[in-house]
């Protein structure tokens, strides 16, 4: 019997020994593609004439190291041909424009030359409905027994307007970010919602809210189907292979990752009570 446990002990330690053996997994590498984040944002109540785009691009699953895009020549021009230029912020792949002109409703072209490659988007810049109020409710969720704020804002009614909602938890590290139209609210009153079922007194929420095209609408209606809501953000390289609206006019079918777009946007912080 003493010689049957041992040889179980012994037959059980070689099988999870056995399976401490590291797997190597040999995966493909892509060529890396250029990551654009152009997110041109007018903060209600500021000028905006500072704004910035970055530039990296992709890289192997197991890197963890973005690299970054240097000695390119961005700018920006509107309908008027008034030219923002974007200079490089010390080799960081980081660009900045200290003097751009905001405009809703105004069209604006980028231009980005990147080792003797030139990409090019056109986007318009969009209003958004100013926040009203903000509520708490601590009677939602699914449960009824989750804290729940509500941002209101009033949509306009002589258009067709469509949001990205923003939402930013103190006690998470990702951003909550979903997008709306008003189809079904169109001239009404409407809110946002947190999406968060663990908040408690004490916590904080920074809610933004984005006025943005039909385009980008559909866009990012894509990247959070594919990513969910709790991603890193719109303005940063996307989880899958989503073509956004700028374009490689040197050669078009190796066409960039990232959108070009203009919002104005309202930010308000709010406290759990």
């Amino acid at each position: 019997m003493k010689k049957i446990i041992i040889f179980i002990f012994l037959f059980t330690s070689f099988f999870f020994t056995s399976c401490e053996d590291v797997v190597d997994v040999d995966l493909d590498n892509a060529p890396p593609k250029l990551v654009i984040e152009a997110a041109i944002n007018w903060e209600k109540g500021t000028t905006g004439k500072q704004q910035f785009i970055k530039l990296t691009t992709t890289t192997g699953y197991f890197e963890n190291v973005i690299p970054t895009v240097s000695n390119a020549v961005i700018y920006i021009t509107n309908s008027q041909n008034e030219k923002f230029n974007f200079n490089e912020i010390q080799k960081t792949g980081r660009y900045v424009c200290n003097d751009f002109i905001p405009e809703i409703d105004e069209t604006y072209k980028l231009t980005i030359i990147s080792n003797g490659t030139a990409y090019t988007a056109s986007e318009t810049l969009k209003s958004v409905a100013p926040i009203t109020r903000i509520e708490q409710n601590n009677q939602g969720g699914f449960t009824g027994k989750d804290i729940e704020i509500k941002a209101y804002y009033n949509d306009p009614a002589d258009e067709d307007n469509f949001y990205l909602y923003r939402y930013l938890y103190s006690n998470k590290i990702t951003s909550n970010y979903y997008v709306d139209e008003d189809k079904f609210f169109q001239g009404n009153e409407f809110f946002s919602v947190s999406d968060d079922d663990e908040l408690e007194t004490g916590d904080e929420i920074e809610i933004t809210h984005y006025g943005i095209s039909k385009q980008y609408y559909n866009y990012m209606s894509i990247l959070v189907s594919i990513a969910g809501s709790n991603v890193g953000g719109p303005f940063q390289s996307p989880p899958a292979t989503v073509k956004g609206n700028i374009i490689n006019t040197t050669d078009k079918t190796n066409y960039p990752l990232g959108y070009f777009s203009l919002s104005e946007k309202e930010t308000k912080k709010f406290k759990i009570q």
